[in-house]
């Protein structure tokens, strides 16, 4: 029997590493990899729900399925907040434990809910505000696997973890509309829907009128998780020179608990406010309602710390007067927060562009209602640009041990400006096309071209901060930064979904290269001039 609460640890010592810290520290990370992977999953599957209900006449507007995708992508991102702090506070084995057993409960609610077309809108904003739990692991998550690796080490490691978790929305674009097509659970699992417009999974086209289990895209994620969920129990440790005041195993539970508790309230408070009637109130539009949840959610957690809690999270607080966290907290926005927001945006956008043919009436005007005979289905292609994203992932962090990490930022941002320039122009070209088809390829090969620069400068982001900040500060920094890019997921979804019901989906892509050119400056002024503040870190 291994020790779970290990009291020495020193991966800055060769001698050390070599000998014991090594084997631990690499158990630990392949534990992470899959426990992450089922969070990304959990948390980015109604990117596809969303497709597979339109396609069953669910009987909600795209406007409305796009609140479902920027519902989850904004309560994952701001339980990354309270998730940023856990490790120190409850030790990297409970957290992971808790966090991924946690994962259950959106999982089995979501399976639930749709089995019921005739159940309200807020029923399944419900489980789409549950499934954040999935989201903020990953702020945990690297955390955690920062804490058990030497800084030399720190692009690769960190990089691997955020790689192969980030598989998790592949792995979910491939497997939910997979097993949408089968009974899985027999007779426990409820009975199929019949499909009213075409589908598809990775091989091709689902034809009108086959029998769909929509709720397997939920109750699939049970088979992995409760075994995963033991594994990480048995298998991971906590490190005490990290977590001092862990205080046992029951107060780091509550602890876990009651932080993401409190992070739901000004999450879900937020989109009362923001999401349109008759949701919500609508009063707030998303850039006042987003550092609004930022803010108030820090402040919960600041307001409710007691005991040992307050001191520790005042110490992680001090992250905020380091120009660096802001600066890092901007170019991670430009890597992950592009890869998390496409990720979630991307199939949907494939529909609404591709799967119509956009005709003018006998007035002019331009329609964009009509069924097209030749739409490729966006679950075909969907999964292509996220792989690839997550694929090139730890190849960033590798490159940018070796020749740096603000270089590599550098050429990827500068890729991401033209191409979100030209993906505009394929965007407008294909919403005024009766053919919207014969753009698809130029299309999905930028898209490819964009999550693959995204991907390299994840590792290359990390590599940074693991220079950077010191061993205390990089954890809860990496956790702050991850956080706030995680928005991405939210932003993507609703400015995109809102451009395309105005009729200009380009201005949407033209806003975001404007965002990676000003952040092209501002790596440049702060890691490659030549009086940098630190150079090329």
């Amino acid at each position: 029997m291994h020790k779970t609460d290990l009291t020495d640890w020193r991966p800055e010592d060769d001698a050390f590493w070599n000998s014991t810290g090594k084997k631990i520290a690499y158990r630990n990370l392949w534990l992470s990899v899959p426990a992450l992977l089922c969070g990304f999953a959990i948390w980015g599957m109604w990117g596809i729900i969303t497709v597979q209900m339109l396609n069953l006449g669910f009987p909600f507007t795209q406007a409305e399925l796009f609140t479902l995708t920027a519902i989850a992508g904004l309560s994952g991102a701001t339980m990354r907040i309270p998730a940023s702090f856990l490790i120190r506070l409850a030790g990297g084995r409970n957290t992971i434990f808790l966090t991924t057993a946690m994962l259950l409960a959106p999982a089995i609610g979501t399976g639930i809910v749709l089995q019921h077309k005739d159940w309200p809108l807020w029923a399944f904003q419900l489980m789409a505000l549950w499934s954040g739990v999935g989201g903020g692991n990953f702020a945990s998550s690297m955390s955690n696997i920062s804490t058990f690796f030497p800084k030399r080490l720190q692009g690769t490691a960190l990089g691997l973890n955020a790689g192969l978790g980030n598989f998790g929305v592949t792995t979910m674009q491939i497997v939910i509309p997979l097993v949408m097509t089968v009974g899985l659970l027999g007779s426990v699992g409820g009975e199929p829907m019949t499909l009213v417009k075409d589908s598809g999974w990775i091989l091709g086209k689902i034809v009108a009128g086959t029998p769909t289990w929509i709720q397997n895209a939920g109750f699939a994620w049970v088979l992995s998780l409760v075994p995963l969920s033991v594994l990480c129990w048995f298998g991971m440790n906590n490190l005490t020179t990290v977590s001092p005041a862990i205080g046992g195993t029951v107060p780091a539970f509550l602890k876990i608990i009651w932080l993401y508790t409190l992070s739901f309230v000004p999450a879900g408070l937020g989109l009362y406010l923001y999401l349109p009637k008759p949701t919500g109130l609508g009063v707030l539009n998303m850039w006042l309602a987003m550092p609004l949840i930022v803010v108030s959610t820090l402040m919960v957690m600041k307001l409710t710390a007691f005991g040992t809690m307050k001191d520790n999270i005042a110490k992680q607080f001090a992250i905020f007067g380091n120009k660096h966290t802001w600066s890092m907290t901007l170019l991670y926005i430009v890597t992950f927060g592009s890869f998390i927001g496409f990720s979630m945006a991307l199939p949907l956008s494939i529909t609404v562009i591709f799967g119509i043919s956009h005709v003018p009436d006998a007035n002019g005007v331009l329609q964009h209602t009509l069924k097209n005979p030749n739409a490729v289905s966006a679950l075909t292609y969907a999964w292509i640009g996220p792989f690839v994203g997550a694929l090139v992932r730890p190849v960033g962090g590798w490159i940018s041990d070796k020749v740096g990490g603000s270089i590599v930022t550098q050429v990827i941002s500068a890729v991401m400006v033209g191409a979100s320039v030209w993906v505009g122009q394929v965007m407008l070209q294909a919403y005024q096309s009766a053919t919207p088809e014969i753009y698809f390829s130029t299309f999905m090969w930028l898209f490819i071209v964009l999550f693959t620069a995204s991907g390299i400068g994840n590792g290359s982001t990390f590599r940074t901060i693991g220079v950077i900040f010191d061993r205390q500060q990089a954890g809860p920094v990496l956790g702050w930064t991850s956080a706030i890019a995680a928005y991405g997921a939210f932003i993507a979804p609703v400015v995109i979904g809102a451009q395309i019901k105005a009729g200009t989906p380009q201005t949407a892509m033209y806003g975001f290269a404007v965002f990676y050119a000003l952040c092209l400056v501002l790596n440049w002024w702060f890691y490659l001039r030549a009086n940098a503040y630190v150079k090329n870190p």
